[in-house]
């Protein structure tokens, strides 16, 4: 029976997340995925900036009474230091360092997961105090669908992470599945990115009103 093969510093390529052929293609079928979902997200925002000031009366919370910055500022930190360890991580899969790199990915995921936290508490603040529901006005059903949809991409995001770290635990890091922790680690900057553009469109233009 063939046994997995271990990598060290002298027989680990120089770009281990490419070195194989079904890694480049991991590579083109995620650029491809990721073309969809920047086109479905960009379809979401322009849908959010046509519908944001749509509501059926003045008794209804619109941006500017609903957010506040301390908060999402927070969550904006909390993502993108989330991002920084990330790269911390795949610094240390280049270095042939695998539980360090572990290490790194479980302090992502434990960011984006008190990230989640944020967001759960947020919603249900619009909701006890303002009454603020997906389906309480256009502009609510646009703003749930756009934050909430990012938010069901973190939650994918941890999982996928979180899979492959309890996957590999005791296999350390091969050319199989070296580029699954990279294409992991991709996915959550597109996530980070999108963030900056809903803290941006959606909070700092809703808060200037």
């Amino acid at each position: 029976m063939a046994t997995e093969q271990k990598f060290t510093s002298q027989t680990w390529p120089a770009n281990p997340e490419q070195a194989t052929l079904e890694g480049k293609n991991k590579f083109l079928g995620f650029w491809f995925f990721l073309g969809g979902e920047t086109v479905l997200f960009a379809s979401l925002f322009a849908t959010y900036l046509a519908l944001k000031d749509s509501v059926p009366s003045t008794d209804h919370a619109l941006a500017k009474d609903l957010f506040t910055l301390p908060l999402v500022f927070l969550m904006t930190m909390l993502l993108l230091t989330s991002s920084l360890t990330s790269v911390f991580a795949m610094y240390h899969m280049k270095n042939y360092n695998f539980k360090k790199m572990q290490q790194w990915l479980f302090i992502t995921v434990v960011l984006g997961l008190a990230f989640l936290g944020c967001e759960i508490y947020e919603f249900m603040h619009y909701y006890k105090e303002f009454g603020h529901t997906f389906t309480s006005s256009a502009f609510g059903s646009a703003f749930y669908t756009l934050v909430g949809f990012h938010g069901g991409h973190v939650i994918f995001g941890l999982g996928w992470m979180i899979a492959l770290m309890v996957r590999n635990a005791k296999r350390g890091l091969n050319l199989y599945n070296a580029p699954k922790f990279y294409l992991a680690s991709l996915y959550w900057h597109f996530i980070d990115v999108v963030w900056v553009f809903i803290f941006t469109v959606v909070y700092l233009i809703g808060i200037a009103g």
